[in-house]
């Protein structure tokens, strides 16, 4: 198939005439906020619902391919974590004028980077915590707050969210954690398409097995 019939993953709004849908990867400016091909959001300027996060904690935003990211979708960086094994969690060193400096950064309540795997959907007005791992094929109910890690193809909701079941029993993950679609060429996931998006497990499930053996 000739390159210019094929889906670009460097286009920002990938839908014809409507301008609050885009691909996150081309829009991105800060080093630290890594995004995978095909990765949307269903609003505009992605990097502002991407909050405190400051260039001294060098902690990183990591985003796979093909994940679904609806409007009001908020990443809190660690730069958001005050210190807690004081008496007062108040940042004086922030603040003109007052007499302490910033302490170093092991006295910090650091959580490490925030990590979502591939093909994960995350539902409006979700907010995200520092250090949160989601693994791939991860649904978050809408309006959750997800302070942990969520496993693979789990469905998550709530404040704070947890898991409410598997997306599938464990041999149909283990075969799509191996199959790994979202690193296969466009012409190979276009033929995936009719198996990706089929509803009978079983068949699903029989297909795979010929393709991950």
């Amino acid at each position: 198939m000739e390159n210019n019939l094929l889906p670009d993953p460097n286009v920002i709004f990938p839908v014809h005439n409507i301008k609050t849908v885009v691909y996150i990867k081309p829009t991105i400016k800060n080093k630290n906020i890594i995004v995978g091909d095909f990765t949307y959001f269903s609003d505009i300027d992605f990097e502002n619902h991407v909050t405190h996060f400051y260039e001294f904690y060098n902690d990183k935003l990591i985003i796979g391919k093909f994940c679904q990211i609806a409007a009001g979708v908020e990443f809190i960086m660690n730069g958001a974590n005050h210190q807690m094994d004081c008496v007062s969690t108040f940042p004086f060193y922030i603040f003109e004028k007052w007499n302490e400096n910033a302490p170093s950064l092991d006295k910090l309540p650091l959580k490490g980077d925030i990590i979502i795997g591939n093909d994960v959907w995350i539902g409006q007005n979700s907010t995200i915590l520092p250090g949160v791992k989601i693994g791939d094929g991860v649904i978050i109910g809408t309006k959750s707050v997800v302070g942990s890690d969520i496993e693979p193809y789990s469905i998550a909701a709530g404040n704070p969210a947890k898991i409410i079941r598997k997306r599938f029993d464990e041999e149909l993950i283990e075969i799509m954690l191996k199959l790994k679609w979202w690193d296969k060429t466009i012409d190979e996931i276009n033929k995936l398409i009719p198996i990706l998006h089929n509803n009978n497990l079983e068949y699903v499930k029989e297909e795979l097995r010929k393709i991950v053996k």
